[in-house]
């Protein structure tokens, strides 16, 4: 396997990883959250979201940035034009994406941190709550981005030449 295969691969890993840490960050911080509102159990609340911080930071992340690097490289070595209708198409839904996701981390870190020091599932302030919603949104939209990209990866339903 020559290095253009091998970076590749590399690419279409950190893309699922990307996708598979965010579909089960939002799986297990969108039940762990209900499940804390209906039981009271702020403690597995609280661990949900610490490790929700800990898996963007270190999953999510490396992977985006290695997905922006490696993509353009990908381009550059098949000869694709940075301004084909394909690469605007999947470069603005990578912004889209990350300028949903950006905020999402900030709002996961306050969450955890909001969960640490209120005293119950009641004392969790109405902020908290509204952060959680936003948190769903921003991520709903990122999410969807990111389906949106694997397809055009994979359908190439527009031109990659200039």
């Amino acid at each position: 396997m020559n290095g253009l295969m091998v970076l590749k691969a590399a690419h279409i890993l950190s893309a699922a990883i990307i996708f598979g840490t965010g579909f089960g960050i939002a799986f297990f911080t969108w039940f762990g959250y209900r499940s804390a509102m209906r039981s009271g159990a702020l403690e597995a609340l609280r661990s949900t979201l610490r490790l929700t911080v800990i898996a963007d930071t270190w999953l999510t992340a490396p992977a985006v940035a290695f997905q922006a690097v490696s993509g353009v490289v990908l381009m550059d070595a098949y000869g694709w034009a940075l301004s084909s209708a394909w690469s605007i198409a999947v470069w603005s839904l990578f912004a889209v994406a990350g300028a949903c996701w950006l905020p999402v981390l900030l709002i996961q870190a306050e969450l955890a941190r909001a969960s640490r020091e209120a005293a119950s599932v009641a004392a969790l302030p109405p902020l908290f709550h509204r952060l959680f919603r936003w948190w769903f949104t921003l991520g709903t939209v990122a999410f969807a981005a990111v389906i949106a990209i694997y397809w055009l990866m994979v359908a190439k339903p527009l031109p990659v030449s200039g």
